[in-house]
């Protein structure tokens, strides 16, 4: 980076910065020099700093970088508003020259750290989304079926609840616009009895299709611990407009009442 207007010990309420500074674009570059090991106060007052003065960038300078602090700094990169730099600063000289100082970077802004960054930004906005779209979805579910009571929403594609026999759950899934429902055999210590399960509940396909109105999706999975029934929700999925969650909600609900209703004697005999 180049510097210009720099200041030392600018004033930022009980603390001072040791260097105030201006990149080529005009931005604010904050530099603290620990001419130590790196401890966590300096890293503290680095943050502190950064805030105070609405700082791009900030500079940290030290002689011996830890590597909890180098992994701090890291992590602080993966920010899209702000840039962090861990320098070494070292003395050197040649024969018998003047003594010169050597700064080395340790760690500083990546673009694979920004996009990790934004990686985990989607993410969240997504769990966020999810856990709404399940806490509607509950509350329209619990005025028509006690079936999926007592369940909280979360970060999940799914949420899913207890069929009565172990390893056996419903479930509700969406992905971004399509959705299903669907019965889901995953008992992980009884992998052979989740087949023979799937494979019982298969010879009485044909009566369950027509309890239930329409042909279910009947997966054993064969190359995996779990098999399933499934019935896709064509109306949308969690990241529509959230107007139309209602309708796509409702759809789910009427769909799963109609499934387990379908489903649940033959589920109860597998006991």
């Amino acid at each position: 980076m180049e510097l210009t207007n720099v200041e030392r010990e600018q004033s930022t309420g009980n603390f001072s910065v040791d260097l105030v500074a201006e990149d080529a674009s005009g931005n604010t570059v904050i530099i603290e020099n620990q001419l130590e090991k790196s401890d966590h106060d300096h890293l503290g007052k680095l943050v502190t700093y950064l805030a105070a003065v609405e700082a791009k960038a900030a500079v940290w300078i030290v002689a011996d970088a830890r590597a909890e602090h180098v992994a701090a700094v890291s992590w602080l990169n993966q920010s899209p508003q702000n840039n962090f730099y861990i320098v070494k600063l070292e003395a050197i000289k040649i024969d018998t020259s003047d003594s010169a100082a050597l700064l080395t970077l340790i760690v500083g802004p990546t673009e694979e750290g920004k996009n990790i960054g934004k990686s985990k930004g989607e993410r969240a906005e997504r769990d966020a989304t999810l856990i709404r779209f399940w806490t509607h979805l509950l509350e329209r579910s619990n005025k028509t079926t006690k079936l999926f009571q007592g369940i909280s929403p979360s970060g999940s594609s799914y949420v899913q609840k207890t069929a009565g026999v172990s390893g056996i759950s419903y479930i509700y899934n969406s992905k971004k616009h399509d959705s299903r429902i669907g019965l889901y055999l995953g008992s992980p210590a009884k992998v052979d009895d989740n087949r023979k399960r799937f494979d019982h509940l298969y010879e009485s396909k044909e009566q369950i299709d027509k309890d239930f109105g329409e042909p279910l999706v009947w997966e054993r999975l064969v190359g995996t611990r779990a098999s399933r029934i499934t019935s896709p929700v064509s109306e949308g999925g969690f990241a529509d407009a959230e107007e139309k969650w209602p309708f796509i909600q409702d759809a789910m609900i009427e769909r799963m009442v109609r499934f387990h209703d379908a489903l649940a004697p033959h589920v109860k005999a597998l006991e």
